[in-house]
């Protein structure tokens, strides 16, 4: 009997280190897949976020926009931020204890690693509630993200083309076009850089009315002739993130967007629909008055003179003869004024021209060259500024409006 009660006893306290057990093997499993580990370098990771930031709006349509989008598989991270225009990603290479979609509020997220040395930091995230915890040297930091399945999609093109461009290339002549856009949102195809694909080359060209620029590159084959219309945003974008010129930039374009992949990073963006104004009827052909003269004592002086300006006109009187530049400024309000002769050499008839001295100012800043021509015709005609020596592959061509000189 005895010996009954303790076979009972055994079977009964085996029954329950088993039950003891299985929960601590289902709580240790349940544990694993509620939560995901990664580690990465602090200042990789800043580094990547201060690109894809600018991306994100001051007052997104949607609260969610507000963060950056994670995407953790078990040997990558997608880092993405967007504003519903412009989508700008990064991806890099992790080690991971799983897969995650999860939202981490962008600004406190950025304002904390700039504060933080460099160092290897790990993200803890709760998949069901979407926590997330920073452990680093120096702490830990706890935060609320959300579901990253709720982040707005990419844009998907269902057919696309595409054409390669050196980075270096890119940057140029976007970069010497983009200053040129206009702010005014009643005229959005001004408000972008016009990029216009043909077999032999690739031109980019940017207007406001008051001043054209047009940057032409004669070395890409394309193979195709088409055109569209790239925000200024994109484009700002671009040129912060397009860090290593010597990457080549693969561009795929639909009707509706355009997409730029290089290194580890992609750049989408929903391109102008609207119609880019005739630019080329507007560049005048006849231009009998040339002046010669080096760019940075040009510079110089216009920086100088324009401080006697009118704050309303910005207004500057070049007063040209044989191989003479005067130029003049005044503002009446103040009674300023100031005059400057510069050196250089002028072919054609005596003329009085007047132009806005910031505009000036701004294409000045943007050539790259020892010395500029200005072809000119009367003062009402717009005048032409280029290079004095344009590179065998390539045009740039400046283009800005006179002003009308008051007596």
């Amino acid at each position: 009997m005895q010996q009954k009660i303790f076979n009972s006893v055994k079977t009964a306290t085996f029954a329950a280190q088993n039950e003891l057990l299985a929960n601590f093997f289902c709580k240790n499993i349940h544990t694993q897949q509620q939560y995901m580990r990664f580690s990465i370098s602090s200042a990789e990771l800043k580094e990547q976020l201060q690109i894809i930031a600018g991306a994100i709006a001051s007052n997104p349509v949607l609260p969610i926009l507000e963060d950056f989008l994670f995407k953790i598989t078990e040997d990558s991270l997608t880092i993405l931020g967007s504003d519903l225009e412009v989508f700008i990603s990064a991806e890099l290479a992790i080690q991971s204890t799983g897969a995650a979609n999860v939202a981490i509020p962008a600004k406190i997220l950025l304002d904390t690693l700039k504060q933080l040395p460099t160092q290897p930091i790990t993200f803890n995230i709760d998949l069901e509630n979407f926590a997330i915890s920073i452990q680093s040297s120096n702490g830990k930091y706890e935060l609320a993200g959300e579901n990253g399945d709720d982040y707005p999609r990419l844009p998907q093109a269902d057919t696309t083309s595409e054409v390669n461009i050196p980075a270096a290339l890119l940057l140029r002549g976007l970069g010497a076009t983009a200053f040129a856009t206009s702010s005014d949102e009643l005229r959005p195809a001004m408000t972008g850089v016009l990029t216009k694909l043909e077999p032999q080359s690739i031109s980019f060209v940017a207007t406001d009315a008051h001043k054209l620029v047009k940057h032409t590159f004669n070395e890409i084959e394309s193979g195709i002739n088409t055109q569209f219309i790239i925000p200024r945003k994109a484009i700002n974008l671009l040129g912060k993130a397009l860090t290593n010129s010597s990457l080549e930039v693969t561009i795929k374009y639909s009707r509706n967007n355009a997409f730029f992949f290089f290194g580890n990073q992609m750049l989408s963006c929903r391109l102008i629909d609207s119609n880019f104004p005739d630019y080329n009827a507007v560049i005048p052909k006849n231009n009998p008055n040339l002046l010669q003269i080096q760019r940075v004592d040009l510079l110089a002086s216009l920086k100088r003179i324009a401080n006697f300006a009118s704050k309303t006109t910005n207004q500057v009187k070049f007063n040209l003869a044989t191989d003479s530049l005067t130029i003049e400024a005044e503002d009446l309000d103040f009674s300023n004024k100031a005059t400057e002769q510069l050196p250089c050499h002028y072919e054609g008839d005596d003329l009085t021209i007047g132009f806005n001295a910031k505009f000036l100012i701004e294409m000045l800043n943007v050539l790259d060259c020892d010395n500029i021509r200005m072809e000119l015709s009367t003062p009402n005609r717009a005048g032409l500024i280029k290079p004095e020596e344009n590179d065998i592959n390539e045009d740039l061509l400046m283009l800005i409006m006179p002003v009308l000189i008051y007596a």
